[in-house]
């Protein structure tokens, strides 16, 4: 059987890119938390925030590390993948990408050795600058990657001219239609994924009877944010899906799974999408309810994959799933929320066995859920590398051979499965030691730490005695 190099580079930049992915939209929420602890402490003065926010520091270390030694490669392979649609984009990927790395990527090399090893050896408010300018950097990375990322979606702003995009407006292109909806969803999703993750952590923890009042603080902050924000990124999330059914009518026709242009769509949801029958098998779903979600109008008319010829639609059986696992992580994203605040009485929410527990299992879920809205996000624009103006056959580097791309594949897993191993071991570590490990290591740096050179009156005055 002959290799096909445009599938295997399609299969090798998704498992890159999605082993990538994981890490920083950890990092953008708990940079924000370590932030927020840091804000809290120096005004409190309270070492139950600098306890934690020690701890949670270190957690960042390690994932932000692993973030990014996965992405440096993600670059790298535009040029030896897909040369021919970086040639086309280089003129709007090419200065994007390196302001990505001159306003963000700087910014948080230079402040975080500060926050990684100041503490108590700068002053409270310049450690405090160093937090949030980290947090700042997260999302300065994450507004150029994915305005970049979005306007292959939506491209704006450009002209194509014999094969290569020139920029004609860089306002338009940076914030193109879908970007302003990507990027709030995508900031939500990293909040949530920061408040799980910890709220997980601190579950576990009080579960085990460690350090019970900083976490029980822990964990309550995490679940008001919960409250929040799982709601919220629903709303936005309408406002994305409403967003993409103007720009990309065809994806949110996979997502649906629906075939052929229809009033009063109903929402299914089961289904078993046959892209050969062009039809679904064994659905279930509630009347008109579709296209209220999509149109706000029962009767409203939603597009169906028939509008385009099935070499331009996707892979709808990838795409309805994962939409269908997205939502429903997201959904009981706001029922753990719901149940904290009504575990609230009597101090219930960290005193409950079977909610903990629950805590511990919901803390893998957010990134179940951003790999799903991922898939459905660049699987669903298949086969377009641009929207509507390049596809995927036509961005692959000319030259590149079957088992070129197979030898790459099989070596990226091979180095990510090594990276993820040692870095998941130093982060086992870390919560195996927990915060009991880390204000130990706080006294010992208190009673070793040297004393400030002396000044020159206490030399005369030693000399004296002397």
């Amino acid at each position: 059987m002959e290799l096909d190099p445009l599938l295997l580079s399609r299969i090798q930049f998704a498992f890159v890119v999605s082993f990538h992915a994981i890490f920083p939209v950890f990092t953008i929420g708990l940079a924000s938390f370590i932030a927020f602890l840091e804000i809290l402490f120096f005004k409190t003065g309270n070492p139950v925030w600098e306890r934690l926010s020690a701890f949670w520091v270190q957690v960042f270390a390690v994932v932000f590390g692993m973030g990014v030694v996965s992405g440096i490669v993600m670059s790298f392979q535009f040029g030896t993948n897909w040369s021919n649609y970086s040639y086309a984009a280089a003129n709007f990927l090419g200065p994007v990408l390196s302001y990505e790395v001159i306003t963000a990527f700087f910014l948080e090399a230079a402040f975080l050795g500060v926050l990684l090893f100041g503490r108590n050896r700068v002053p409270k408010g310049v450690h405090l600058f160093a937090a949030c300018m980290v947090a700042l950097g997260t999302f300065i990375s994450s507004f150029w990657i994915l305005a970049a990322n979005s306007w292959m979606h939506t491209p704006a702003g450009v002209e194509l001219r014999e094969g290569v995009f020139f920029v004609t407006s860089w306002t338009e292109a940076i914030f193109n239609p879908s970007f302003p909806y990507r990027f709030m969803h995508m900031g939500l999703a990293s909040f949530l994924t920061g408040a799980f993750v910890v709220a997980g952590v601190s579950a576990w923890y009080l579960l085990r009877g460690r350090e019970v009042e900083v976490n029980r603080k822990a964990l309550s902050m995490c679940l008001w944010l919960i409250l929040i924000i799982a709601p919220t990124q629903a709303v936005v999330g309408d406002f994305h899906g409403l967003n993409t059914l103007e720009h990309q009518p065809t994806k949110v026709a996979a997502m649906e799974g629906n075939w052929e242009t229809t009033k009063g769509m109903p929402l299914l949801l089961f289904a078993w999408p046959d892209q050969e029958t062009q039809s679904n098998r064994f659905e279930i779903g509630i009347p008109k309810l579709g296209s209220y979600i999509l149109t706000h109008d029962w009767e409203g008319e939603v597009p169906g994959l028939n509008e385009v010829p099935a070499v331009e639609q996707p892979p709808v059986a990838i795409v309805f799933w994962s939409f269908r696992i997205m939502v429903g992580l997201g959904l009981l994203m706001i029922a753990v929320g719901v149940t904290g605040l009504l575990l609230r009485r009597k101090q219930r929410y960290w005193q409950t066995p079977w909610f903990l527990q629950a805590l511990r299992l919901m803390s893998v879920t957010p990134f179940v859920a951003v790999l799903a809205g991922w898939v459905v996000t660049e699987v669903g624009r298949a086969p377009w590398l641009v929207y509507g103006l390049v596809t995927h056959a036509e961005g692959v580097t000319p030259s590149l051979t079957g088992p070129m791309a197979l030898f790459t594949l099989l070596g990226y897993i091979l180095v990510y499965a090594m990276i993820f191993s040692a870095g998941l071991y130093y982060l086992m570590r870390v919560l195996q030691d927990g915060l009991e490990i880390n204000r130990h290591a706080d006294d010992a740096d208190e009673v070793h730490r040297p004393a400030r050179p002396l000044s020159g009156s206490d030399v005369s005055f030693e000399q004296k005695g002397a």
